[in-house]
């Protein structure tokens, strides 16, 4: 018995880290914003959406931001669902920036 534990313990270990990858992460379950980038800095990029202007940290979380913005580019924010009431509002925690295209 104790064989058997051995032998499938670091099975279900090795599969549950291949598990953990963000690569094929599904963000449509997460709070989101949409909006038209107003303004692009360092660190962030203005949206202006329904809820009013927001900034949003570029500083995705777990991944390397590899999308170059534009203003006038139309993007979906997944964040954590905090969202600083400041004006602008703003979005620290960022799950995944993605930019719409007029094919999704």
């Amino acid at each position: 018995m104790k064989m058997m534990i051995a032998l499938v313990l670091p099975l279900v270990l090795v599969f549950g880290l291949i598990n953990c990858s963000d690569s094929d992460q599904d963000y449509t379950s997460e709070p989101s914003i949409s909006g038209i980038i107003k303004e692009i800095a360092d660190t962030s990029i203005l949206i202006e959406s329904d809820m009013g202007d927001c900034w949003v940290s570029l500083n995705v979380k777990g991944k390397e931001n590899s999308i170059s913005f534009n203003i006038g580019d139309e993007v979906v924010v997944y964040y954590d669902g905090n969202i600083a009431e400041s004006y602008p509002l703003q979005i620290h925690t960022v799950h995944a920036i993605i930019l719409k295209t007029s094919d999704n």
